[in-house]
């Protein structure tokens, strides 16, 4: 299968808990699928946690940038938080990963950071700033060669499925005008069944075992119902951004 899958993710668990399902499926199926991970250092625990549930997704090895996670400073000792490094170079290392890599599709956050974490925000601006710019032979001449993905695929949750579960999780309804995550259903453009590979797409999210421990968006889905939490595990959604002129190479799935 020629075809390439590259996430661009803020921290490590990302990959497993936004696109583990999309990366397993993906993998099985023969396509080239791989990570990068903008905060966090290597020799961290949880940069070796990163390892292990990319292994478990089959999704190769690594790519860290270093920088420190906005509330995190121990995430990268002596680096400076992604937040605070000038936008060109954030945009320049990712462009690095496009090229060597080449990838048919990368996959990120919304441009809300799927619930507003500061890095979420920062990493899907960095992102499609990246994905424009590896195209132009211009730009970045040392960072190898041009490419153009076909498309980006921006990790979301329909905002009815959020609503649904609400109640559940936080014991209340949303507040009538309250911020959700998501986005409006009509703005999904693809759904991804990946029920086949949700045990997968679990234990990659299990091998972030600090995270486990402090609770954090682990606790939010063991909290859900057991029906509730194999439909989180087992249905992945995105918003497509294409590319004029590109093939309409997409992840199956994609509604027009």
């Amino acid at each position: 299968m020629d075809f390439g899958v590259l996430c661009v993710h803020a921290h490590p668990d990302d990959e497993a808990i936004w696109t583990g399902g999309t990366l397993a499926r993906y993998s099985d199926e023969g396509a080239r699928t791989a990570v990068v991970t903008c905060t966090w250092a290597e020799g961290t625990q949880r940069a070796g946690e990163l390892e292990r549930s990319l292994d478990i997704l089959g999704a190769g090895k690594p790519r860290l940038l270093g920088y420190a996670d906005a509330r995190k400073p121990e995430s990268a000792p002596g680096s400076p938080r992604l937040l605070d490094v000038p936008l060109d170079e954030a945009v320049r290392r990712v462009v690095e990963h496009i090229r060597e890599f080449r990838p048919d599709v990368v996959l990120t956050y919304d441009g809300y950071g799927s619930y507003g974490h500061p890095d979420h925000v920062h990493v899907h601006r960095v992102t499609m700033a990246a994905v424009e710019a590896a195209g132009y032979d211009q730009l970045y001449r040392d960072a190898g060669d041009p490419w153009r993905p076909h498309a980006v695929y921006l990790a979301t949750i329909p905002r009815s499925v959020v609503a649904s579960h609400w109640r559940a999780v936080f014991g209340t309804p949303p507040e009538p005008g309250q911020t959700l995550p998501g986005v409006p259903d009509e703005h999904v453009t693809t759904h991804l069944d990946v029920g086949q590979w949700a045990e997968r797409k679990w234990a990659a999210m299990h091998a972030h075992e600090s995270e486990v421990g402090r609770g954090a968006s682990m606790t939010l889905l063991t909290s859900l119902p057991e029906q509730a939490r194999a439909q989180m595990l087992a249905n992945e959604w995105y918003r497509r951004v294409s590319y004029t002129g590109a093939s309409e190479t997409a992840l199956s799935g994609s509604r027009p």
